[in-house]
């Protein structure tokens, strides 16, 4: 399944796994994740940015759903441990929600209610985060041997915001077209695009 996500509000979906693992398990794999050095160069510009991170800010959950993880504002990233399977999924979750954490970090208005600021931190969340890489979407059965990346970010980022309760589907696509560039471009705290 694919990520659908509506930051502030629920989890993300970022993985649909049947089964997943326990909490505890999962609250390991998060300990891990913490020493990935992405998950780790994150943080340090979250830090950087006046924005501290510290590892209780990520919580292992059950949730209802098979979904992934996602990113509460006010109450840290949590990642689902019935969504998650692998250790490279926890780690994906949190990178992924981490740049959510960035731009809600570094934006002073920031409203995940809005569907044009929701669309342009799923446009990044997707194409920062490595969510788009070929071996992922080959994995997915999404492949194209051109322009599969930017296709994957606009179908991912399209669907997340279709999910936010405030955007309706003309409304999450209009939002997408426009902020399309501006974001898809904006590879902060990154110098470009992993």
């Amino acid at each position: 399944m694919e990520d659908e996500s509506i930051e502030g509000k629920s989890p993300s979906l970022s993985s649909n796994v049947k089964g997943g693992c326990t909490v505890e398990e999962c609250q390991g794999m998060i300990k891990t994740s913490l020493r990935n050095p992405m998950v780790k160069f994150l943080r340090e510009h979250l830090e950087k940015s006046g924005c501290n991170v510290a590892d209780n800010f990520f919580e292992a959950i059950k949730c209802d759903e098979g979904v992934g993880g996602g990113y509460l504002r006010g109450d840290g990233i949590k990642v689902c441990s019935n969504g998650v399977k692998l250790q490279n999924e926890v780690d994906q979750v949190l990178i992924h929600e981490l740049i959510h954490v960035y731009d809600d970090c570094r934006a002073v208005n920031l409203d995940w209610e809005n569907c044009a600021h929701h669309a342009c931190s799923e446009i990044r969340a997707n194409h920062l985060s490595g969510d788009c890489h070929y071996k992922r979407e080959l994995l997915r059965g999404s492949m194209k041997i051109r322009g599969h990346e930017q296709e994957c970010v606009r179908r991912r980022a399209l669907m997340s915001v279709r999910n936010n309760p405030n955007c309706s589907k003309t409304a999450a696509k209009e939002a997408m077209d426009a902020v399309w560039d501006v974001c898809y471009n904006d590879t902060k705290p990154f110098d470009r695009a992993p």
